[in-house]
This record gives C-alpha cells, structure tokens and sequence, in this order.
C-alpha cells in the first residue's frame, strides 16, 4: 500500500500538523516505512507462539519484608542536595 501526497496531507490536517511543503516527502517516507514495517509485522507466523503477558513465569515472585541496617549512611547522604535527621529531605507532593 502506497501512501499518497494527498492522503499525508489528510492526515496531518486531522492531527492538526502544518505541514511546510518541503517536509512533505520526508514524512511520506517516514510514514511509509512505518506502514511497510507493520505489514511485516503482520505476517509473521505467530501460531506456534504461546500467549504471554510477562517475561517471565514467576507467580507473586515476592521477597520478605524484612528491615537491614545501611552501614554506611553518609556516603549515601553525600549525595541528598537536603538531608535532615539522618534522612532525605524532599518538597511535599500532594
């Protein structure tokens, strides 16, 4: 599928682009070559493929809660740019 000038201008009036005209051949082929690589992408074999929602197989892969002492806290509060009880001192976000 080939996209046309006029098509591109379409386009880019309901996405609300000024388009200059010099720009005009550079997103046809940006926007060509987005289309080509979704066509691509749409015929590749995927039936042998299992249906995943995550990387791995871990279920509820937790960690206990536990509380460790950080050894060294001043080298860590070297780099707060404020610091106030042994602690980071951020802005209030509501």
């Amino acid at each position: 599928m080939k996209v046309s000038k006029e098509e591109l201008l379409h386009i880019a009036n309901l996405a609300n682009l000024n388009l200059k005209e010099e720009e005009v051949n550079s997103y046809l082929e940006n926007l060509q070559d987005i289309l080509n690589f979704a066509n691509v992408l749409n015929n590749v074999d995927t039936s042998n493929i299992d249906e995943t929602i995550g990387s791995t197989s871990n279920v509820n892969a937790f960690r206990k809660d536990e509380v460790k002492v950080f050894e060294d806290t001043e080298a860590l509060l070297r780099n707060a740019p404020e610091k106030e009880n042994n602690m980071f001192n951020v802005p209030k976000v509501i």
